[in-house]
């Protein structure tokens, strides 16, 4: 692509790093490892959680100080940082993370006279903007630019008159080898984080069902978060054999898990886009999964991946069980979900970005030259 600018449009991407365990972090370096291939583009990277220096990151291992004290250096980084970028790209979720994140990096590139994009992943933004209606709408009303990974956002967002232009989720597919899996065995795989929302009980109470019909089978459990005492308990409440915690794994561990998994299981009772869905298709694993939220959108039933409604633990059992009962399904899934990826990598998606940076900055540049006319005219 030729130079559309006689120097390169700084940009400044706001997210979490990988000290926070999400999508959103993974997206945000897969992201920045893109753009800063990009001649035009000079890309720096702000963490909405910094680490403290020397002794002070004690602190931050201290409940409630830790989020008193990693805003302060949050905000106080914002400071320091926005004012040399011309674009401000800030990730967000929903919630109290929207008022400590986005809201200050909104706010503060405002104060700059920055180009603002919100970048908006959290699958529960229909109920953050019916609870959060009063402060929430009019902070994202601030950006001049509001971009989603699914159409699913882009409908509950026009809800509440907010116009968002979506751009999916990337995929790295040369980081996530595919393996065919051919006979499918009975090991199955879950991969989420320990939310309510993220329904890992019910892929628990699924796979007690799948033991009654395959004793040997066989599911790893990858994630953290405030539900793991729970579900541990509820392992052993359901006597699961086979059945192993791995805790947290590293973005750059996780594709042992995919490699070693032949299912693909999930039951998320609110979502958007998951990246765990997308790298499983990328891998070769047949994804069972509830329609929560935007994946009837990503996942196609009995085309890409088999759908039931969410709760149904004993349907997401059913299909299953289905796939290694039906060795044509599984390898049609397996070979349609691979291709369904090709929509989400980064050859598909640059342009989109490139586009959505470069008019933010060309407005901003046309925003600066009519204030500084108006100001000489005024003189």
């Amino acid at each position: 692509m030729a130079s559309r600018y006689s120097k390169p449009v700084r940009i400044l991407i706001v997210a979490p790093s990988f000290d926070i365990l999400g999508g959103q972090a993974v997206q945000a370096a897969r992201l920045l490892e893109r753009l800063r291939q990009e001649a035009d583009l000079e890309v720096g990277f702000l963490p909405i959680n910094p680490r403290l220096p020397g002794k002070l990151r004690k602190l931050q291992t201290m409940k409630y100080v830790r989020t008193i004290v990693t805003s302060l250096a949050y905000i106080a980084s914002l400071f320091r940082h926005v004012r040399r970028y011309d674009v401000i790209h800030i990730f967000s979720a929903s919630y109290f993370s929207f008022v400590l994140a986005p809201t200050p990096a909104i706010v503060i590139g405002k104060l700059f006279r920055k180009r603002l994009l919100l970048n908006y992943h959290s699958g529960e933004a229909l109920d953050h903007l019916q609870r959060w209606r009063r402060s929430t709408i009019p902070t994202i009303k601030l950006v001049d630019q509001l971009v989603v990974p699914s159409d699913y956002l882009v409908r509950v967002f026009a809800e509440f008159g907010l116009r968002a232009v979506p751009i999916y989720n990337l995929i790295e597919l040369e980081k996530f080898p595919f393996r065919k899996r051919e006979p499918l065995r009975p090991h199955f795989l879950s991969n989420r984080n320990f939310e309510t929302h993220y329904g890992v009980d019910c892929v628990l109470r699924a796979f007690a069902i799948i033991q009654q019909h395959i004793h040997d089978a066989r599911l790893i459990v990858a994630g953290d978060g405030p539900q793991r005492t729970a579900l541990e308990k509820l392992a052993r409440d359901l006597n699961l054999q086979n059945t192993e915690f791995k805790g947290r794994v590293s973005h750059g561990s996780v594709v042992e898990l995919y490699d070693s998994s032949d299912v693909f299981l999930n039951a998320s009772e609110i979502d958007n886009q998951p990246l765990s869905i997308l790298e499983a298709f990328a891998c070769g694993l047949p994804v069972v999964t509830t329609d929560a939220g935007g994946i009837p959108d990503m996942v196609s039933s009995g085309k890409t991946g088999l759908i039931v409604p969410v709760g149904g633990y004993e349907q997401l059992a059913a299909a299953a069980l289905r796939l290694l009962d039906d060795p044509i399904l599984a390898q049609r899934l397996i070979g349609q979900g691979r291709e369904e990826c090709e929509k989400y990598q980064w050859r598909a998606v640059r342009e989109q970005w490139l586009n959505v940076y470069y008019d933010l900055s060309n407005s901003r540049i046309i925003c600066l030259e009519t204030s500084e006319a108006g100001s000489r005219n005024i003189e």
